[in-house]
């Protein structure tokens, strides 16, 4: 094989990772105290004209805006194209189950189902819907 068609073969991503994701939510402030609160988010910048608030875990960062419209539609993820749900890494399965136990406990967090593996294989997850409607998966991999 040639230089150049190593070159060639050697494409390099365009892009470098999630800088953000931005969710549209139907209640703003009940979403944020959700992130705040429950998942323990930092809120680091809003625009309350637009109203928007962002908030970050550390890693990455999350835009939540407030539908504006009065008649909303709720996603329905066998039907819609967009997100089919956010899924966030936890670290190691007693953490996920520790989570588990307060997200049960907290007010509108429908719980689709609790930690079980992914698969059949050792990575542990749980889905949920939080209050401002989102689809979540928390995940703790296999170590």
């Amino acid at each position: 094989m040639t230089t150049q068609t190593q070159a060639e073969n050697q494409v390099t991503p365009q892009t470098q990772g999630v800088h953000h994701v931005g969710l549209t939510v139907k209640d703003l402030p009940t979403t944020l105290n959700f992130f705040e609160t429950v998942l323990h988010f930092k809120k680091v910048g809003e625009v309350p004209d637009y109203p928007a608030a962002f908030v970050t875990d550390g890693s990455m960062m999350i835009a939540l805006w407030q539908v504006k419209a009065e008649d909303l539609i709720e996603f329905d993820r066998r039907a819609n194209i967009g997100l089919h749900h956010l899924a966030f890494i936890v670290d190691g399965e007693e953490k996920l189950k520790g989570l588990y136990e307060k997200l049960n406990k907290a007010d509108n967090v429908n719980i689709e189902f609790p930690p079980e593996n992914l698969h059949g294989g050792p990575t542990k997850h749980m889905m949920i819907t939080e209050p401002g409607g989102i689809r979540m998966e928390f995940i703790a991999p296999a170590k």
